[in-house]
């Protein structure tokens, strides 16, 4: 079989790979019912819909033509490791910094990956993201994640 668009057959792998990783993680938590999901329900369906929207983008892939193929470029390294980096940087510093320090950081950071960065725009988006991260998960959802930096807070 012919592949006719490179960017949407690897693409459509994967979302397959990443439905299937998540829907096979869930098997690991209770489901619950529909009534009472329990903590694998929404992850399990999650990674199913991936999945089934990945083997749609792949089967468009193989049998939709693209003219000149829709050929994959080579890796922007620079971005995707710029992002991995600030994304576990949260994840380290978060309990040390809270959020009100740590978001704003990852915003920033994973902002500068892109060509065209701009002080306002990342710092009014860091913003943004802080107050309504802080509205969601600690005002609405009473979530114990620490806000301010361990030396404030304590």
């Amino acid at each position: 079989m012919k592949i006719k668009s490179e960017k949407d057959f690897w693409s459509g792998l994967m979302f397959i790979g990443v439905g299937v990783a998540f829907a096979w993680g869930a098997t690991g938590y209770s489901f619950g019912s529909s009534a009472r999901p329990g903590p694998g329900y929404f992850p399990f369906g999650l990674g199913i819909l991936m999945a089934i929207l990945g083997g749609m983008v792949l089967f468009k892939a193989l049998t939709f033509e693209v003219e000149g193929g829709d050929k994959m470029g080579p890796w922007a390294w620079k971005p995707l490791l710029v992002i991995v980096f600030s994304v576990a940087g949260f994840g380290f510093i978060l309990p040390r910094l809270g959020m009100i320090a740590s978001l704003p950081l990852l915003v920033v950071v994973a902002a500068m990956a892109g060509d065209e960065f701009h002080w306002k725009d990342a710092l009014i988006n860091a913003v943004v993201l802080t107050l309504g991260s802080w509205l969601i998960f600690i005002v609405g959802l009473k979530l114990t994640i620490p806000l301010w930096p361990v030396f404030v807070a304590g």
